[in-house]
């Protein structure tokens, strides 16, 4: 067991699977087949990316109606999955860390603001499902990151306070939710420098750089 009690609670898009450049290629298309000018890489990853598609998809299409803002969301996912598919895999060390904080007695949750649809997708190909006590989608929160309630609610689901928490992030947005959660963040450097991951108490390239000490160390 470990001597300190934490859990463990992780983003998905870009922080289990280094998906970003997958995602900004189907923002890219979308942007393009429906007018809506050119997307930057830059704008992609401040505005967009760790943000729930819904929201983003409401601030693209101002006046269309759930049904149509649904139906552009089906619409991304599935050119996504279509294009990520065959690349798809865990980042470096992922399960090796998963299987070192479960043996420690350490809960474990994920919560992402992808939908239902893109998670089962992605532990599809992933099998790393059996690992989290806790799975959070996007729909089962009312505001997306950088709102905190997402990790607010996994806190809550596994029975813990928010300041024994450490979440795994990788976009701007999640980074900020961490924060705002009062709980330990470690940002990994999939799509951002270290230096735009701030603030965090640690930033890694990937999970091979961390070990079961250098967690409890935030901590202590």
């Amino acid at each position: 067991m470990a001597s300190k009690q934490f859990a463990a609670i992780f983003d998905m898009d870009g922080t289990m699977v280094d998906n970003t450049p997958y995602h900004y290629k189907t923002w890219q298309a979308l942007y393009e087949k429906y007018d809506k000018g050119e997307l930057s890489n830059q704008t992609y990853k401040a505005q967009i990316s760790g943000v729930p598609i819904v929201d983003t998809m409401r601030g693209l299409f101002p006046d269309a109606d759930e049904i149509t803002l649904t139906s552009l969301v089906s619409e991304k996912e599935k050119l996504y999955q279509q294009i990520y598919a065959p690349f798809i895999a865990p980042v470096n060390g992922l399960e090796n860390m998963l299987i070192e904080l479960k043996n420690s007695g350490i809960k474990l949750a994920m919560a992402s603001s992808a939908t239902v649809d893109d998670i089962n997708f992605v532990l599809e190909h992933v099998p790393v499902r059996q690992y989290f006590d806790v799975i959070i989608d996007g729909n089962r929160v009312s505001k997306g990151k950088p709102n905190p309630q997402i990790f607010l609610k996994a806190a809550a689901d596994l029975n813990m306070r928010p300041e024994d928490c450490v979440v795994f992030e990788d976009s701007i947005a999640g980074i900020k939710a961490g924060n705002a959660a009062g709980m330990k963040v470690i940002g990994v450097t999939t799509a951002h420098g270290a230096a735009q991951l701030q603030p965090t108490n640690l930033t890694i390239n990937d999970y091979t750089e961390l070990n079961m000490q250098k967690i409890l160390d935030l901590f202590s």
